[in-house]
């Protein structure tokens, strides 16, 4: 499976645009990487994959300035270098592509393109605009990219948002792009958008490094994987040689189950119901249309759609985050449309988030003071008025072991930490709140696989338990393996209730679209699609 030397893939006799040699890099306590070696041929595809806080993104950051090597070289097309910024790694056509973007959402793409490069004239007293719209013009044509460059970032799908990143980064002569995360916040249609993408890019001799966890896009989309184990390089393979299953034991170091599910149980009460629910936005525009769900106990209903179509929005007035302006949200019988967060918190509802960032953490706490988020006044950990910090550092702790957060450091602040450590960190935390409900949204989203595995296998013991879970996902595999009846949102409704199993990708790719498949067998329900009842 490892490459030998003598492979005969076309591009393995190309030269390389990149070798790192033997780099090692140490923090105070950690070794992040360790002596490792990456050879990344011209005009390729390379995937680089790990698990969280295998290494990856702190090579990737090496290579692009932001952090020295304590040990090894850089070498780039052909010459060792040293980078002691970005702007170094830059000038020697190396770009990067954030898992988050960065991007100012007020300005235009060629305002956000060009910032910081701008072609000036009139003896650099102006800055040429047309100068800049025609090279952008250039990129777009040369690239296949359907890119206004007039329009404002906050106008844009995210998908065309990673798209003027990478804009951005051609526009600086990048022949190297690195992309972290690259499919992490994009919807199927934005992802396959993005293959073709990687595919013209190469085609006119970029050479592509992607960070990833994900076993099916490193598979689809590279020309070459190279899997990082605890900072160390544990093999490059060929993915025509190899199976998801190889890549995911060479990752986590053991057998993993990629195949998640549960036998049928019988459901009990309902533990969510939500009656007619309406959400408009500022203008009066519904977001939510009159939605009707219900979860019973024993049971995971899932939420599939293309992101925008209201489910953020459903949710946040099913956990108390905002309040809808029709309809009804009762818990275990109890009407809670007026209740605040923590309240439903209190009565045993645990909601996972689907920004992190903005609602599951506060980032310059340390893990500790995020540990006890919404139950500041919980007789668990709150004695006499006071907060019990000891026990809710023991609790942190519980949840870092349990969770296999890297650094186990619960003295660190949440912003040090990558992304799907924080996410796991976020999970662990609503999951081991002993809830009736939990409402999880993008639940194993910026997760590595092992950990994916662990957080199913936690979603379906809490549905043994008897425990009710409503999960949205745009993960599609993620939502049809867990579900045990599937809601298809479109436009702020619901359009229709399915068993995850009897109903295909395309089928739910036509449903999230809002076009009916015309060969069904199974009939819609005739109202209400997503009430539950006794299996």
């Amino acid at each position: 499976m490892n490459d030998s030397g003598n492979d005969r893939n076309p591009r393995s006799q190309r030269d390389l645009a990149v070798h790192l040699d033997g780099i090692t890099k140490r923090f105070p306590g950690v070794v992040a990487n360790d002596d490792v070696d990456l050879r990344v041929e011209r005009g390729s595809v390379h995937a680089l994959l790990g698990e969280n806080g295998a290494g990856k993104t702190t090579l990737m950051n090496v290579l692009y300035g932001l952090y020295e090597p304590t040990e090894g070289r850089v070498v780039v097309d052909g010459r060792e270098r040293a980078f002691d910024r970005p702007r170094d790694a830059i000038d020697a056509g190396v770009g990067m592509i954030h898992q988050h973007f960065m991007l100012v959402d007020p300005m235009t793409v060629a305002e956000n393109i060009a910032m910081g490069n701008e072609p000036r004239k009139w003896g650099g007293l102006a800055v040429d605009r047309d100068r800049i719209d025609r090279e952008i013009a250039d990129l777009c044509d040369r690239y296949g990219f359907d890119v206004d460059p007039s329009a404002t970032i906050e106008e844009l799908s995210v998908g065309a948002q990673q798209r003027v990143e990478i804009l951005k980064a051609l526009y600086r002569g990048a022949d190297v792009l690195i992309l972290d995360e690259p499919t992490a916040v994009l919807t199927p249609q934005e992802v396959e958008d993005l293959y073709g993408v990687l595919e013209e890019l190469t085609e006119q001799g970029k050479t592509i490094i992607f960070i990833t966890h994900k076993l099916g896009e490193a598979m689809h989309a590279a020309d070459r994987i190279t899997i990082l184990r605890d900072g160390s390089s544990v093999g490059t393979v060929d993915p025509a040689g190899t199976t998801r299953e190889d890549l995911a034991e060479l990752m986590v170091g053991r057998e993993v189950l990629l195949e998640t599910g549960g036998e049928p149980v019988e459901t009990g009460r309902p533990i969510l119901e939500a009656e007619n629910v309406v959400v408009e936005d500022d203008r009066g525009v519904e977001l939510v249309s009159g939605i009707d769900l219900e979860v019973r106990a024993g049971e995971i209903l899932g939420v599939a759609g293309v992101d925008g179509n209201g489910q953020s929005e459903l949710i946040e007035a099913i956990t108390g985050l905002q309040t809808p302006d029709a309809g009804r949200v009762s818990f275990d019988g109890t009407d809670v449309s007026a209740w605040s967060r923590r309240q439903r918190i209190e009565a045993g509802m645990a909601h996972i988030p689907e920004d992190r960032h903005e609602q599951g953490l506060v980032m310059p706490f340390d893990l500790v003071e995020n540990a006890v988020l919404g139950s500041q006044r919980s007789p668990r950990f709150a004695r006499g008025g006071r907060i019990d910090w000891a026990g809710v550092r023991d609790h942190a702790e519980d949840v870092i072991g349990t969770y296999d957060v890297r650094p186990p450091d619960a003295d660190a602040d949440a912003e040090s930490f990558s992304g799907g450590n924080q996410q796991k960190f976020v999970v662990g935390r609503e999951l081991e709140r002993d809830p009736e409900l939990v409402v999880a949204t993008h639940p194993t989203r910026g997760v590595d696989i092992g950990s994916t595995e662990f957080i199913h296998e936690r979603l379906l013991e809490l549905r043994r338990e008897g425990k009710a879970v409503l999960l949205v996902s745009s993960n599609l595999d993620e939502v049809r393996g867990l579900s045990d009846r599937l809601a298809v949102i479109y436009e702020g409704e619901f359009v229709d209730v399915t068993d995850p199993a009897a109903v295909t990708e395309e089928e739910l790719g036509l449903l999230m679209a809002g076009e009916q498949p015309d060969d069904r067998s199974r009939e819609r329900p005739a109202s209400n699609p997503a009430d539950g009842g006794e299996r």
